[in-house]
């Protein structure tokens, strides 16, 4: 494998370079963290501006069709667009759902006057999307799902939706989503499902954020209460509801590698060479050095592992399973970065960005948020049991729910 860019990826990484370089200031030191000092809100309100501007400049969705307003680019320069953005103080990660997951759920499964009315306005920042799917009883067993969408009966066409997800990123600013519900309780549980979008106004629809130790609220409770969804608004087929989630789930893992900080390890080795540890600083430790080696370690084969991907899609061919390691290496190696650094600073190590100043903000950001990670988009153990079944080849758990109704199994 050659891990050197070709001429054309080269001249590609340039002009990103170049375009950033003219619309966006470059970061002071690789650890700092875009808009200290703004709410959540006026982040998000940020962020739609960097994408409307991105968008015009075709690089808000690259890999996206000439014809819906992408670059109709690789996945290889999308990979080289966030490395050189990365070098950049700019508000990241608030359309990877949006654009990442259910936009491309909608090129696939919508109607033609159903993307023509929301993917321009979603490119370009003016809409944000978020993605239903998760409940109190349906975590990483989506199959679960106990939201109902029952056809109405009053004459109407369309459905009344009833139920509860949870841990929904950003819904309380989305103003679209994308809803994951029971259709047919005699199904089999992936057999009876259905998806829908729906505006986040409409009435019967309450979001409630969650507030979280570091008191942000990325996340949110959604509640539906007799919610009236047209029937213009299902998304694929009756019953397909499963086939249509595969989809974003797909183009979810397509984004493995864009979660880890650029040069972590280096950011760990400055601490350590600033903080003391006995009567020397903590790099001249070998215990220091040995948990700096696992973390530039873990963060290298990251790397690789993406660059597997990477040239399976260049080959035309999809990721391989084997991409799921990357989830639990990379929250794994998150939470140690933190844990590291606030052990260096011994008793201080618990003392906040507001008192240690801007340079302890992306740990305080990452020893809130990293064990999350190892809990969504399936758990530790989920994600553990997919690697042993479909990579190491080793027997599948007992699957006792197959082929049965849904409405015949025990409530969790």
């Amino acid at each position: 494998m050659d891990f050197h860019d070709t001429h054309e990826e080269a001249a590609f990484r340039e002009a990103c370079r170049a375009w950033l370089a003219a619309n966006a200031p470059r970061k002071s030191r690789p650890d700092e963290v875009f808009g200290r000092g703004l709410d959540a809100a006026q982040r998000m309100e940020a962020a739609r501006a960097w994408q409307a501007r991105k968008a015009e400049a075709g690089y808000g969705a690259i890999t996206w069709p000439q014809a819906l307003g992408g670059r109709g680019g690789t996945p290889m320069q999308e990979v080289i667009y966030r490395q050189e953005e990365g070098h950049f103080n700019v508000p990241v990660g608030y359309f990877n759902v949006s654009l990442g997951m259910v936009i491309p759920s909608l090129f696939v499964h919508a109607s033609e006057a159903v993307r023509a009315e929301h993917v321009e306005a979603a490119l370009h920042g003016r809409t944000l999307w978020c993605q239903l799917l998760s409940e109190p009883g349906a975590g990483s067993d989506l199959g679960m799902v106990r939201t109902r969408a029952e056809r109405c009966t009053d004459g109407r066409e369309g459905w009344l939706l009833n139920g509860q997800k949870v841990w929904t990123t950003l819904a309380q600013f989305a103003q679209f989503g994308m809803v994951l519900a029971r259709t047919d309780a005699d199904l089999p549980k992936f057999e009876g499902l259905t998806s829908f979008y729906l505006d986040m106004k409409t009435p019967g629809v309450e979001v409630r954020p969650i507030r979280q130790a570091s008191g942000e609220a990325e996340f949110n409770e959604v509640f539906f209460n007799d919610v009236f969804i047209p029937d213009s608004q299902r998304v694929g087929a009756v019953g397909a509801g499963w086939k249509v989630t595969l989809t974003a789930l797909m183009n979810e893992r397509l984004s493995i590698g864009g979660v880890m900080p650029p040069a972590l390890w280096r950011t760990a080795a400055r601490q350590m060479q600033q903080a003391g540890f006995g009567a020397a600083r903590a790099l001249a430790d070998g215990r220091m050095r040995e948990r700096l080696a696992d973390l530039y370690l873990n963060a290298h084969g990251l790397w690789l592992l993406q660059c597997r991907g990477l040239t399976a899609l260049g080959k035309g061919r999809e990721p391989g399973p084997e991409l799921s390691v990357a989830k639990i290496v990379a929250a794994r190696t998150l939470q140690d970065f933190a844990y590291l650094a606030i052990d260096l600073q011994g008793a201080q190590g618990v003392l906040a960005a507001s008192e240690r100043g801007d340079e302890w903000e992306l740990v305080e950001r990452l020893w809130f948020g990293a064990a999350g990670m190892r809990i969504a988009g399936g758990t530790d153990e989920i994600v553990k049991n997919n690697v042993g079944e479909r990579v190491l080849g080793l027997p599948p758990e007992p699957r006792t729910d197959k082929g049965v109704p849904f409405s015949q199994l025990a409530r969790a």
